[in-house]
């Protein structure tokens, strides 16, 4: 998987929906771009839903708890928005690995 990270907005305005579509390596570092294009699509119109479409990046940890945040306050962090506009967001994260019993790994 690359590490560079490509991200693709699709925007419905007749359905106020929008989707944030992120491919690559999403750190706590990287995450930021993604909040800036999650701010300028929210800005399209009031009352937007938006989606943001992680699952087929590596998003380490950190970063997954960040957009996680952000979906449970419905604001996106005062640094990348100072207004706190309400911003309605769904994170589709990526699937994680079933952690494998230590008993089956010994077997």
């Amino acid at each position: 998987m690359n590490s560079k990270l490509n991200i693709v907005v699709r925007i419905d305005l007749d359905h106020a929906r929008a989707r944030v579509i992120a491919k690559g390596h999403i750190t706590v570092h990287s995450v930021n771009a993604l909040y800036v294009v999650a701010k300028r699509a929210n800005s399209l119109r009031e009352g937007l839903d938006l989606e943001l479409d992680i699952s087929h990046a590596r998003v380490d940890d950190a970063a997954l708890e960040m957009l996680q945040a952000s979906s449970e306050t419905h604001h996106l962090p005062t640094k990348i928005d100072p207004q706190q506009a309400p911003c309605t967001i769904s994170v589709l994260a990526p699937r994680r690995k079933a952690a494998v019993p230590a008993a089956a790994m010994a077997a």
